[in-house]
């Protein structure tokens, strides 16, 4: 678990580096910025794979798909699922729907520990109670302070939950699933990039484009892929709640940037700043439990060793 949990906010870090980022790539649009990501990102996860040892899963997948043609219907599906949120969080921002994507961001979770509790049937603790509960007065007020929600709100609080439910469904929650998910994209990225627009002269025109793209996609390949596995380490519930560190990593860099907190949002962001120090504290606790228990264990190891001594 605790890989797990080192890779979801390793994850969270890296999408908090990426929104900072996000000005470097002007003047392409969303469409050109999203082809260029999948463009750029699979090489990198290419390579993130082969240092890992995890390149077999993509010849895996390609010995299912011949052995049951019918599956690569789901991989499709797949495809589509993941590729639609990461074009929605570049789209929603440069096209003024920037808070319905940001407000399906702070459901997501809850809808993630909804999916872990019902199907998955795990259990909260007392800790991780109290964690939900300061999400839903945030996530609540929000909704409230907003007055309605939005269709994009409402796809990635959904699409996200299902992705990765079907995902372990079907066998495909490691790498070479998502892997397989950006190639089967390419078509759609190649005809955004070169034929709905011609990217490359802007390329020519803004040559920091050039370097921007590459590392747009060493950033995302390094942050979904840590997503990705890190979805597969922890239980749902866990992963769900652990997804509010990027929010808050995202409001702190909004800050940074010289954006401020309205005033009415307020009561949205300090519960949820209170549910991610929550987890903290609980996760604080858990090592030191774990410490004195290794501290017990070895003491009675001690012991152990030392009457063995006397007896002989």
């Amino acid at each position: 678990m605790y890989k797990g949990i080192a890779l979801s906010v390793l994850a969270s870090l890296v999408f908090g580096v990426l929104y900072i980022f996000t000005p470097f790539l002007q003047p392409l649009d969303s469409e050109q910025t999203f082809a260029w990501r999948m463009l750029a990102t699979l090489p990198f996860l290419t390579a993130f794979m082969w240092w890992s040892g995890d390149l077999n899963h993509i010849s895996s997948i390609f010995k299912r798909i011949l052995q049951q043609p019918t599956f690569l219907i789901w991989l499709i599906i797949s495809s589509l699922l993941c590729t639609t949120q990461l074009w929605l969080f570049l789209w929603g921002p440069i096209n003024g729907r920037g808070l319905q994507v940001s407000l399906g961001y702070f459901l997501l979770p809850l809808v993630m520990v909804l999916v872990g509790c019902v199907l998955y049937k795990e259990k909260l603790s007392a800790w991780q109670m109290a964690a939900v509960v300061c999400a839903v007065l945030g996530v609540g007020h929000e909704i409230w302070r907003i007055g309605f929600i939005a269709w994009e709100t409402v796809y990635v609080a959904l699409a996200y939950p299902l992705y990765f439910f079907l995902r372990r469904r079907f066998g495909t929650d490691h790498l070479g699933g998502f892997w397989w998910d950006l190639c089967l994209i390419l078509p759609v990225a190649f005809y955004l990039g070169f034929v709905h627009s011609d990217s490359l002269k802007l390329m020519v025109s803004f040559p920091h484009l050039i370097l921007a793209v590459l590392g747009l996609g060493f950033l995302s390949a390094l942050g979904l892929g840590s997503y990705i596995l890190a979805s597969r380490y922890l239980p749902f519930v866990i992963f769900g709640l652990l997804s509010y560190l990027e929010p808050v990593l995202l409001a702190f860099a909004s800050m940074a940037l010289g954006e401020r907190v309205e005033s009415g949002e307020w009561l949205t962001y300090i519960p949820i700043w209170l549910a991610v120090m929550v987890l903290i504290v609980e996760g604080i606790l858990h090592l030191k439990q774990q410490q004195l228990k290794k501290d017990e264990l070895e003491k009675k190891a001690e012991k152990m060793e030392k009457l063995k001594k006397n007896n002989e």
